[in-house]
């Protein structure tokens, strides 16, 4: 992966961060920082997994590889707002 890659990652990364915590209901005990961080380690896994599964790169818009990348910032957005709401 290229530095161009990668940068385009971690911007893709914020806005799939936004998007998973939109989707869980209710009010999320978490900063910015961690939605960020979030959405960026959930934009990586989801690319790996929509890549095994030959999904990644099609003509157009790569619908199914978002709906991932969505899915895996929501479980972590909910994940670590459950821990935090713990202490």
């Amino acid at each position: 992966m290229e530095i161009s890659g990668v940068i385009s990652a971690i911007v893709i990364g914020i806005v799939i961060g936004v998007l998973g915590r939109l989707v869980i209901p209710g009010r999320q005990r978490i900063g910015v920082l961690w939605t960020i961080a979030i959405g960026i380690i959930a934009a990586f896994i989801g690319t790996g997994i929509a890549s095994g599964l030959d999904v990644a790169d099609t003509d157009g818009v790569d619908w199914i590889e978002w709906l991932f990348q969505i899915a895996l910032a929501a479980i972590g957005v909910a994940a670590v707002s459950k821990v935090k709401l713990r202490r």
